[in-house]
């Protein structure tokens, strides 16, 4: 099969290669898939640099979670309720056999019914993105309705998920965006106001906005600076959300003032309900099974790319340079990608 290679580690353009390698093999509990969709994620990027808190050994295949086909399945990895040859199903892949190739390996236990409402592209951007918000919003920070929540890099791939998850919610979702064009996205994806920071100062607008309350949940992918920032507009009892730190800093906060304003910091690493709780794992993807069938929420695809681009995909998503998500389809021929508005 081809498949995309990481035998060194740097940036994603220069040390990914795709090569023909033998096709993975099903062990205990697990299925091979023909790849339908893979959607680049930060990860990847930083399994490419050496960077993410998870080392897979030399080569590997990038791509952490996609959409496929069932075509083979494990010892002990059939049976009812479990994924059969032929069904479509989402998931995360198991490394070294990422989504970035034709086939890829995944465990029964993080693969999951695909839903009909979603395409191949959109299915396969359900799982990280949307679980994570989900379980950030809801298990970690207890969103209610009528709060306000806001979600920085709101046009990106997990913020744009916590813009949908949010308005589904019952939130009043303020996102906070680099540019013209994402600003005009996060309009599309249902926030109530866009903060293009750019040109405004979304600590002065939110605080204008909420009366001078602030936002009871902050979503914050980004970190560094806009962490600090953020705590300057956060609500009494109000909740940071520590997602991530796209920014490329790692801040250190400052816990005199979340005991003078009242606030809360939260972590999430998603990941690790896989281990602790997978029955919240499977229960959160009924729940947003049911909110795509609803309509409620679908996943923002900015870019569709054939297999032969997904070096570059992987390496503008590094760079900043990506609206909603880029998902390589290995079907489509090598002159196909796309650009579609979500």
């Amino acid at each position: 099969m081809r498949a995309w290679q990481v035998a060194e580690l740097g940036e994603p353009a220069a040390v990914m290669r795709l090569q023909d390698v033998a096709a993975p093999r099903p062990g205990p509990g697990q299925v091979v898939v023909r790849v339908l969709a893979a959607p680049a994620n930060f990860p990847d990027a930083l399994m490419c640099r050496g960077l993410y808190q998870i080392r897979p050994d030399l080569p590997f295949t990038p791509g952490v979670e996609l959409c496929g086909e069932v075509v083979a399945v494990g010892e002990g990895a059939g049976g009812r309720e479990r994924p059969q040859v032929g069904d479509r199903v989402l998931g995360a892949s198991v490394l070294p056999y990422g989504g970035f190739a034709e086939l890829a390996l995944m465990d029964t236990a993080t693969t999951f019914p695909a839903p009909a409402s979603l395409d191949d592209a959109e299915a396969a951007a359900l799982y990280v993105g949307y679980q994570t918000g989900w379980f950030g919003l809801h298990r970690r920070a207890g969103l209610r309705p009528g709060e306000t929540l806001l979600v920085h890099a709101a046009a990106g791939g997990v913020g744009s998920a916590a813009v949908q998850l949010g308005k589904a919610a019952g939130a009043t979702v303020i996102g906070v965006v680099g540019g013209a064009d994402k600003a005009r996205v996060a309009h599309r994806l249902g926030a109530d106001l866009v903060v293009d920071r750019q040109v405004e100062d979304f600590v002065t607008v939110v605080m204008d906005h909420t009366d001078g309350r602030g936002a009871d949940v902050i979503y914050d992918p980004v970190g560094g600076e806009t962490y600090r920032r953020s705590t300057k507009c956060v609500a009494f009892e109000g909740r940071i959300l520590v997602i991530g730190f796209a920014g490329g800093e790692i801040q250190s906060a400052a816990l005199n003032h979340a005991l003078i304003k009242n606030y809360s910091i939260l972590g999430l690493h998603w990941g690790r309900y896989h281990t602790m709780d997978p029955d919240a794992v499977a229960e959160c993807h009924r729940t947003l099974t049911d909110l795509a069938d609803r309509g409620l929420i679908r996943p923002l695809v900015g870019e569709r790319v054939p297999l032969a681009e997904a070096a570059h995909g992987v390496q503008r998503l590094a760079d900043g340079g990506t609206v909603g998500r880029v998902v390589v389809t290995p079907g489509a021929p090598a002159s196909s990608a796309r650009r579609t508005s979500g």
